[in-house]
Formats: structure tokens, sequence, C-alpha cells
């Protein structure tokens, strides 16, 4: 909720305007390479294996994930636990401001509220995909086909729009619905390592 207010309050600052920016150029693109000419999609894509690879294959992988689930043994063997949930947070708030910013240029300007609660459908990716980064971008791939199915509906049916917008937020709470009791969070989420 905080970072819902310190935008508008930075819109304001920055461009003095409570609503949106300047228009910006963005990556202009060829309609028929649908979007894969934006070189922030090809990002996108290699985010998933970039992030499983690291969280799977290194030793700062090993800390995160030792830091998440058993952060008195990683302390023993002399990991600084603080440290590396600060970093993890940084890299995840990296990853985040990619999608922002793909979605500012897609749309060539910032706009309050432009992200419409995607935050909060990337979190149910995670815990719909278990916190494994595989199943958490296959679940990112569900949700999306879902706002495009939302997208591709608008204006083309009887059923009125308010119902078809809600297509993918109805979907991300049928699928954490039927994950209830299953997914399984990492043992030292959201405590403090004191």
């Amino acid at each position: 909720l905080l970072a819902i207010g310190v935008t508008r309050f930075f819109l304001k600052l920055a461009f003095d305007s409570s609503s949106n920016s300047p228009r910006v150029e963005g990556f202009g693109g060829d309609p028929r390479f649908a979007g894969f000419d934006n070189p922030l999609v090809w990002l996108g894509l290699l985010a998933g294996p970039l992030v499983a690879f690291m969280i799977y294959r290194t030793a700062f992988g090993l800390r995160i994930r030792a830091a998440g689930e058993h952060p008195e043994a990683a302390e023993s063997v002399g990991v600084n636990v603080s440290l590396v949930r600060y970093a993890a947070v940084a890299l995840s708030g990296v990853l985040a401001a990619l999608g922002g910013v793909y979605l500012a240029l897609d749309q060539h300007q910032f706009t309050d509220q432009m992200t419409a609660g995607r935050g909060f459908i990337a979190i149910s990716a995670v815990i719909f995909g278990r916190w494994n980064p595989w199943r958490a971008a296959a679940a990112c791939l569900l949700f999306a086909a879902a706002e495009t199915l939302q997208i591709r509906l608008q204006g083309s049916h009887a059923i009125a729009s308010q119902f078809i917008e809600m297509i993918p937020y109805v979907l991300t709470i049928i699928a954490l619905a039927g994950l209830v009791g299953r997914a399984v969070p990492p043992a030292a989420l959201g405590k403090s390592d004191d």
C-alpha cells in the first residue's frame, strides 16, 4: 500500500502530474513479430531459467535457500542471513522494475495504477508455483494467457466488460484456492533472523 502512495508522490514530484508522465518513445516494434523484437521480452523469457540456475546451481542460491528454510543453520556456517535476504529482495526488486519498465515503454508513458494488481498476481504465481522458479514461470504463463484472453474478449461478446476484466483475477483466486494447505512456503518466510 505504501508503494501506491509513493508512486503517486514521485510522479507528482518529477512531472508535476498525479496521473501520468510525459510520453516516451518506447520500443516501436514491428507488429509481425508480436512483441518479440522488444529486448525486454527476451530478457523476461531468460529471467526464469537464469533465476532457476542461480537458485539451484550457485553458492549464492544455496545461501538464499538456506536463509529461507533454516537461517540458524546458515548462520552457524558463517552466512550473514540478513545480508542474503536483503540481496534477494533487491534482486526481486530489479525483476519487478523490469516488468514496470516494460509496461511503461509498451504504453509509452507511466500512468498511476497502471499495474492494476499485477504484482499481487505475481505473488500468487510464486505461491501457485510452490516457490519453485520453473513452476512459478509456468504459472506466470497461465495468468498471462488469462489476461490475453480477457483482452481479446473485450467488446466482442454480450457479456458485460466488467465480468470479462475479472478473468485473470478470478483464475488467480481459483488457482490459489485449490492449493490451500498444499503449498508449503519456506520455513522461515516472514520470520526475523534475530
